[in-house]
């Protein structure tokens, strides 16, 4: 089963809202992550911001990436995504 969470900041609000939660991931940490990151029985989060993609296994999704998974649940739409 997959959900997907949604957001498009558009607007200069937006841009300022998310852009400091998008930039305190550690995005080239993640790529390093997701080499190994497939592990059965667990969720993943792919994430993904503008150009910036990560594919983390639910233990990783800790600190800026929880809070962007968090506020992404919180504003974002949801739907069924098909894998």
């Amino acid at each position: 089963m997959t959900r997907v969470w949604s957001v498009n900041a558009v607007s200069a609000d937006d841009k300022e809202r998310w852009m400091p939660l998008v930039e305190a991931c550690p995005w080239d940490e993640a790529k390093a992550l997701s080499r190994t990151a497939n592990q059965p029985d667990r969720f993943m989060y792919s994430i993904r911001a503008g150009q910036r993609r990560a594919t983390l296994p639910d233990r990783e999704v800790t600190g800026p990436w929880e809070e962007l998974v968090e506020f992404a649940k919180a504003e974002g739409s949801e739907s069924r995504g098909t894998r």
